[in-house]
């Protein structure tokens, strides 16, 4: 019929833990607190990278990059998730739907891009000490930086253009938190193998090779390492970048568990697999970016001496 050809929808039911009332207040508390040591603490990695001479380098550049990333990344999705928890209208709207679809995936596919750049720069400083300066100059690392912002929000502005475009006229329903893309996606009425063959090839473009970037640069790193004679030189060594290798294990491993898990046709639309699911995007979606500045803090002793200087001035 000539209506299904057509977006009719204007709004779309956001799920989430819709029907556990004392569940949702108890996320509602986690999530709130998780929001507030995201904020904190990624603003405070920002401010000391900004205000302290001494993390002035390509390290703690990007390191900003990602805090800033993080904040961003967290406001596209947790303030309206949190007041869906409150609320009985747990509804968005089309174009809210998008706008919420196109930030979450820049930001996501920003943030896969500049840890693939992170590991260079650790590379090149453990790999190739004496050039570093050369090779990470200001002229280097600034369009690093800049270039993974650009393809993050490429990439987003691309693939949603298509899926916007998508007839959406029966199921309004979204069994997530947030207008994620792969849940919207599910609800068009419409052959969409084309959308799932442009994720494909975005994903192992933009998320895939960063991660074989990252691999290959730790492999060296790791050989560079195991050549030094002193444990204590080897140890001092991997410190400069265990925090990075770290927050990629968890933002890595969470989305490749989620996105390339294989899904046998019974369990495919089943509701213990979609509850997963929504956990673990909970997962990768609150607790990295709230890991993230604790991880670097904890681990590098430059930004506990900073953030001490910080202190002593307030």
């Amino acid at each position: 019929m000539e209506w299904e050809n057509q977006t009719i929808l204007v709004e779309f039911f956001l799920k989430g833990l819709s029907g556990y009332p004392k569940l949702e207040l108890l996320f509602f508390v986690l999530i709130l607190i998780m929001y507030v040591v995201i904020l904190l603490g990624n603003g405070t990695l920002i401010l000391i990278s900004v205000l302290d001479s001494h993390l002035h380098t390509p390290m703690y550049f990007f390191l900003g990059n990602l805090s800033f990333l993080d904040i961003c990344y967290t406001t596209t999705s947790i303030p309206s998730t949190l007041v869906s928890f409150l609320s009985e209208r747990k509804t968005i709207s089309f174009s809210g739907c998008a706008v919420q679809m196109f930030l979450g995936l820049a930001m996501g596919t920003t943030e896969c891009v500049l840890l693939g750049m992170m590991a260079f720069d650790r590379y090149v400083a453990i790999c190739n000490p004496l050039r570093y300066p050369v090779i990470m100059s200001k002229d280097s690392y600034v369009p690093m930086a800049t270039g993974s912002w650009i393809i993050g929000l490429v990439n987003s502005a691309v693939q949603t253009a298509f899926v916007v475009q998508l007839p959406f006229c029966r199921n309004n329903v979204i069994n997530h938190f947030s207008c994620e893309i792969l849940a919207v996606m599910k609800l068009a009425c419409a052959d969409i193998s084309g959308n799932e063959f442009i994720m494909l090839v975005a994903t192992t473009l933009f998320i895939l090779t960063p991660l074989l970037l990252i691999i290959i640069s730790y492999s060296l790193i790791i050989s560079s390492i195991l050549k030094i004679r002193t444990s204590e030189g080897r140890s001092k060594v991997f410190s400069t970048c265990s925090a990075h290798l770290t927050v990629v294990i968890i933002f890595y491993g969470t989305i490749l568990f989620m996105y390339m898990k294989p899904k046998s046709k019974k369990t495919l639309n089943s509701d213990d697999l979609d509850a997963t699911d929504k956990l673990i995007s909970m997962f990768y979606g609150v607790m990295t970016p709230m890991m993230n500045p604790l991880i670097y803090s904890l681990r590098n002793k430059d930004v506990k001496e900073a953030v001490k200087h910080l202190l002593k001035k307030m």
